[in-house]
């Protein structure tokens, strides 16, 4: 009977682990330390590094802009630059950005898809730290067309410091029947798809790890929950499995909202902004915004809703 080494398989085994082992504090930490970093172009522009966003809804612009405010903010004191390769795209929703400062966006259509086709349908785009041009980070799988498609792609992307990933939430090839979104994970150094969870459209999405696990969080773009599912160190999911975490059902003004972006405070508190989302074509950027913060029970292991943002 021949011998097999098992020694090489075990020690594979072991480093494996080793590898996707967290310690507590980092852990922690996910979410709540930022490795954001201001691009050098910025800086070249002569805006203030340190009062400086990219905004998607500034006065229904095509693309994006980057606003330069002081502390006490106004109309008449503020600074708007833009590139014209910023707007050439169409007009941008999500917008994310590394820890190198590129800056990662996606096209959503604006009231009607001439300028969101399917032939552009699930492309995440790139406003390079160094240039400042914007051009196609990568297109992600085209959704197979067909009649009752819905007409938004994606609507949610998030950089995660802790495993430097990418995340994209398409709803591309769901229809008005049938939920078949599909949240991508991306490698911002290869610019390819290292994993995908099928099933769900999501809006905003957000990765944390107070709660001592680290966590997807996505709102979902058909009801008022907000899911979560495991991940591992590198930023793949752990599990499949996703588990209701929140609703914010019967909250705010509006009683319906869709959580468009969720993020944590810094105590460690979800801070979602909700908006009234159906999937019509409308001036999506427009949309009224009402933010909620949930605190998390560590006895109970659950968020509890604490207050309505003003």
């Amino acid at each position: 009977m021949k011998k097999i080494n098992i020694f090489p398989i075990l020690a594979s085994l072991i480093l494996t682990t080793s590898c996707n082992q967290m310690k507590e504090e980092e852990v922690l930490e996910i979410g709540m330390k930022s490795c954001k970093t201001i691009a050098p172009f910025i800086q070249k522009l002569g805006a203030s590094a340190a009062n400086t966003a990219f905004s998607s809804t500034e006065n229904n612009t095509k693309g994006i802009v980057l606003i330069d405010v002081t502390k006490n903010y106004n109309d008449s004191n503020r600074k708007v630059f833009a590139d014209s390769s910023w707007k050439k795209f169409g007009y941008m929703g999500a917008i994310t950005t590394d820890d190198k400062g590129n800056t990662y966006t996606a096209a959503i259509p604006f009231v009607n898809t001439l300028d969101l086709p399917y032939e552009k349908m699930n492309i995440v785009y790139k406003i390079d730290a160094i240039t400042g041009k914007m051009e196609v980070f990568c297109a992600l799988p085209k959704p197979a067309k067909s009649d009752g498609m819905v007409p938004f792609a994606i609507l949610g992307i998030y950089f995660d410091c802790h495993s430097k990933k990418l995340y994209v939430s398409s709803v591309a090839t769901s229809n008005s029947e049938e939920e078949r979104g599909v949240i991508f994970v991306v490698d911002v150094a290869t610019a390819k798809v290292i994993d995908t969870l099928s099933g769900y459209d999501a809006i905003g999405i957000f990765v944390g790890g107070n709660t001592g696990i680290k966590q997807l969080y996505f709102g979902s773009a058909r009801t008022s929950n907000i899911y979560s599912v495991e991940l591992n160190k590198n930023g793949r999911f752990r599990t499949k499995n996703c588990v209701k975490e929140i609703s914010l059902d019967n909250l705010g003004s509006r009683g319906n909202d869709k959580a468009r972006r969720i993020r944590y405070d810094q105590y460690g508190n979800l801070v979602i902004q909700g908006i009234d989302f159906n999937y019509n074509l409308a001036a999506q950027t427009n949309k009224l915004e009402t933010g909620y913060k949930f605190v998390y029970n560590v006895d109970k292991k659950i968020w509890e809703f604490a207050s309505i943002l003003q």
